[in-house]
């Protein structure tokens, strides 16, 4: 159960993350942002980047092994890469029309597929 968890806390992390990291990208498209500068801006990012810390730190400590969780720190951390890239992909598709997912994109991420396998491999 703490390996579920860990990883829906870390799914919704990333989203956060992504959306601050990201989201500001589109914000130029939105009225309320005109009137905001560059540190405006930062600042609204940072608003959002902080729900990804409430939720990064509660899974790292609950799915570290050290705290009783099931995941080693390296297990965690290729957890947390792919689920990144993931979270990525799918806001840049639905966010972004623009973008496109490529034959190359599909290739890499059967290699970080194959890298959870390695890293997880006992």
């Amino acid at each position: 159960m703490k390996a579920l968890y860990t990883i829906l806390l870390l799914i919704a992390s990333n989203t956060f993350m992504t959306f601050a990291w990201y989201g500001h990208l589109k914000f130029s498209e939105m009225s309320w942002s005109k009137s905001l500068g560059l540190f405006g801006i930062i600042l609204v990012s940072w608003g959002i980047a902080f729900f990804e810390y409430v939720l990064q730190v509660p899974a790292n400590r609950i799915g570290f092994k050290s705290m009783g969780g099931p995941f080693s720190l390296v297990e965690l951390k290729v957890l947390q890469e792919v689920i990144t890239l993931t979270v990525f992909t799918v806001f840049s598709l639905v966010f972004f029309k623009t973008e496109t997912l490529r034959m190359n994109h599909l290739i890499g991420f059967m290699f970080l597929v194959l890298a959870v396998y390695f890293i997880f491999k006992k």
